[in-house]
């Protein structure tokens, strides 16, 4: 079982750094599989998600249950609607798709907004 949920791991993690560069990708919920797998599969392997440089904090506060940095969340909003704004900018021709799309967009959108804490961040003391 362990080999197996080290392979899922592996997998959600390729088409979670997929999704960094595919607009209709997800990558967020692929690392949190990952991570779930790894914590489940290898020790070794989850250790090194959550101390990865590029996305092991914001996997970190979110499983640890601090949610997002309100920047994040923003700044992960922006890009998805703009790449998808180009997508179906690009799907013209597809209406069905483009309604796809929206549905997909506002469905994230929600759960970002609704389902996942915004991190308060404290000030520094002057």
């Amino acid at each position: 079982m362990k080999i197996f949920l080290i392979l899922v791991g592996w997998i959600a993690v390729a088409l979670g750094v997929l999704g960094i560069f595919l607009p209709l990708l997800p990558t967020t919920p692929f690392l949190l599989l990952a991570s779930a797998c790894f914590a489940r599969g290898s020790s070794r392997m989850h250790n090194w998600l959550q101390t990865n440089r590029v996305f092991g904090k914001y996997l970190r506060d979110y499983e640890n249950g601090h949610g997002m940095p309100l920047r994040a969340k923003v700044w992960v909003l922006i890009f998805m609607w703009c790449s998808m704004g180009y997508s179906m900018w690009r799907l013209q021709h597809l209406p069905a798709l483009q309604v796809l799309l929206v549905v997909i967009g506002a469905g994230v959108t929600i759960y970002l907004t609704r389902f996942v804490p915004t991190m308060v961040m404290a000030k520094k003391p002057e």
